[in-house]
């Protein structure tokens, strides 16, 4: 398996959109609703690229509809997306719910955070982790990258890691400030009501709970395909923005194939309880927009997945 699959992996979750910033800085069971018998729009199947845009879904009772908006949380200036369904289904909405709080006010608290949880103890420093082979990458791809390999030695692996893969993605062009969620934001403004289906302690602690060896073989993973990490996540960029979901969960499939602890904690225990919360969000009349990262919309073990387990059927409205 190639190691640029963790890399591109943890940067489709939305924390390191605010973390990565940071860094260059410095169950309640409800009655199932009503399924929705509406069919999927032109008869999607969960594979079809439409060539219209991004995937959208739907679910949807007698009183209530929520649509899931699989997002990518870093993206070139030149992808348009925020047309058709999409913008359609924001308009109608009066909710806006996303994984983490993105609003301005969460990034100052990502800054405490980062102080509390992804600083290395004084006196110790990064590449005082590694040993001379790991250290020899790890440098190397830093020169590539054009930044001192000091510039990172106060940060735990994890969070280098994630520092390391945000300096590749924006040399290539693929910004947070572009990314779906900032997008989203800069829209809605103060519009709509905000929920958030996570905290950014839980997020972060995703990343900071791993054992260290994991972090460092993270944090080394990300050096050795520095090259390849940024082409490959252009690649689920291109798959993503014309709706074909079959071709990025055939790459996000390979990414979790190497490490099935890491896809149980960063997707499919959160995808059963992101199900569990819209389950429980369908029993309140309105409309919501659910804007989650793209690779728990797909493949295996999806959301949708897990909805259907609940005996709620959703729909691809694009």
């Amino acid at each position: 398996m190639k190691n640029f699959s963790r890399a591109v992996t943890a940067a489709l979750a939305p924390i390191t959109l605010l973390a990565g910033t940071a860094a260059c800085a410095q169950t309640q069971t409800l009655p199932a609703p009503v399924p929705d018998t509406k069919a999927p729009a032109d008869e999607l199947e969960l594979g079809t690229a439409t060539g219209s845009g991004p995937a959208l879904w739907s679910v949807s009772d007698e009183d209530t509809t929520i649509y899931l908006f699989g997002t990518v949380h870093a993206l070139p200036e030149d992808v348009d997306w925020y047309k058709g369904e999409i913008k359609t289904a924001l308009d109608e909405s009066s909710v806006l719910v996303t994984e983490i709080d993105m609003t301005d006010a969460a990034a100052a608290q990502m800054q405490q955070l980062v102080g509390q949880l992804a600083l290395l103890p004084q006196g110790t420093t990064l590449r005082s982790l590694l040993n001379e082979e790991q250290t020899a990458v790890y440098e190397a791809a830093m020169g590539k990258l054009g930044t001192p390999a000091a510039a990172l030695d106060p940060l735990e692996p994890w969070f280098a890691a994630i520092a390391m893969s945000q300096i590749a993605f924006s040399s290539a062009g693929i910004k947070a400030e572009t990314g779906t969620e900032v997008v989203l934001e800069s829209i809605v403004g103060e519009s709509k009501e905000r929920e958030a289906l996570e905290t950014i302690e839980f997020q972060l602690g995703i990343f900071d709970g791993l054992p260290q060896d994991a972090q460092i073989k993270y944090l080394i993973d990300a050096a050795e395909e520095i090259d390849n990490i940024a082409p490959e996540l252009q690649k689920i960029i291109d798959n993503w923005a014309v709706g074909d979901v079959e071709a990025v969960a055939a790459i996000l499939n390979e990414a979790f194939q190497e490490d099935p602890a890491l896809a149980e904690a960063l997707l499919y225990e959160r995808n059963s309880n992101w199900a569990e919360w819209i389950e429980a969000r369908m029993d309140q009349p309105g409309t919501v927009f659910m804007a989650v990262g793209a690779g728990h919309l797909i493949g295996e073990k999806s959301v949708q997945d897990y909805l259907e387990e609940r005996g709620i059927v959703s729909a691809r409205v694009q």
